[in-house]
């Protein structure tokens, strides 16, 4: 920020040599310097935008260091616009289901153990892929 500031107060002069030269005069340094200056004043917005920005948004929502409690631990589809969501929510687990009609509590799990694990199944192509090292490991 204060490297913007300096470098501002810097080209402050050539802004002023460059409006007083006539329009017979061309200065390539002059309007290098010129656009120099342009550029730093933008970029300079642009981060007092960003940090402002930036303290308004953890005033509003915590920002983002703030502490969070909810967590979505897994989705799965079983239709076009219906899944169902395991949700932590400050140490509880909850099952939910998505559907058009809006979520919907299943069951409230105490405690992740009591989940079952399954495994997935074997596609198709994960198939292909079994058979294909299963011969390249034979040769």
């Amino acid at each position: 920020m204060r490297s913007a500031v300096t470098v501002l107060l810097l080209c402050i002069p050539v802004l002023a040599c460059a409006e007083g030269s006539t329009g017979q005069e061309f200065s390539f340094l002059s309007s290098f310097l010129q656009m120099m200056a342009a550029l730093a004043i933008v970029v300079g917005l642009i981060l007092v935008t960003w940090h402002f920005t930036g303290k308004l948004s953890k005033g509003i929502g915590g920002g983002r260091f703030a502490a969070k409690h909810i967590r979505l631990v897994e989705t799965r589809y079983i239709a076009p616009k219906k899944s169902l969501l395991l949700v932590e929510v400050g140490g509880e687990y909850l099952l939910l289901s998505s559907s058009d009609d809006g979520l919907r509590l299943i069951k409230q799990i105490d405690m992740l153990e009591e989940i079952e694990v399954l495994d997935e199944p074997v596609t198709q192509a994960g198939g292909i892929v079994a058979w294909l090292k299963s011969v390249t490991a034979n040769r």
